[in-house]
């Protein structure tokens, strides 16, 4: 086996590693592979160079995962890669004088047990009673508990 080899065994290690902690984040396939993949590396520099030159190797090996690890938590490596924007929306945030039980809606999706509706000319996330109502539907409310509305078709 060759240097080349075990470089590149090592390398393709030190990537399924990358890999499992970018993109496979908990799969463990990668990451197993990965120190599978540089362990052969690390064993082969020993078994076919000798001594001094695994060593020499291990050594390498340690010092650029220490490397990559102190780079990968001193730099802004992660604000790079992480999303800045923030959820700022709300529930159904209810104005007790705009709705009331009693009040009637439209059924803007299917409502199965939970949907949208558009209840006084505002849409709202609700629930139905626990049957499924078809989209278009005149809705009556039932409850209001919290942020949450309960619903039933209206009976024509």
């Amino acid at each position: 086996m060759t240097w080349t080899i075990i470089a590149v065994l090592i390398i393709v290690g030190f990537l399924f590693l990358l890999l499992e902690i970018l993109v496979l984040p908990g799969t463990n396939i990668a990451g197993v592979l990965g120190f599978v993949m540089i362990g052969i590396g690390v064993w082969q520099a020993y078994a076919v160079y000798g001594g001094r030159s695994g060593t020499i190797t291990l050594g390498a090996t340690v010092l650029l995962s220490l490397f990559a690890l102190h780079f990968a938590l001193k730099s802004k490596t992660w604000k790079k890669a992480s999303l800045k924007k923030e959820i700022n929306s709300r529930v159904n945030v209810i104005d007790e004088k705009n709705i009331k039980i009693g009040d009637t809606g439209i059924a803007i999706s299917r409502i199965n047990p939970m949907g949208k509706a558009m209840i006084n000319g505002v849409y709202y996330e609700v629930k139905s009673t626990g049957e499924f109502i078809e989209n278009n539907t005149e809705l009556e409310i039932i409850k209001i508990d919290n942020n949450k509305i309960t619903v039933k078709p209206k009976k024509t």
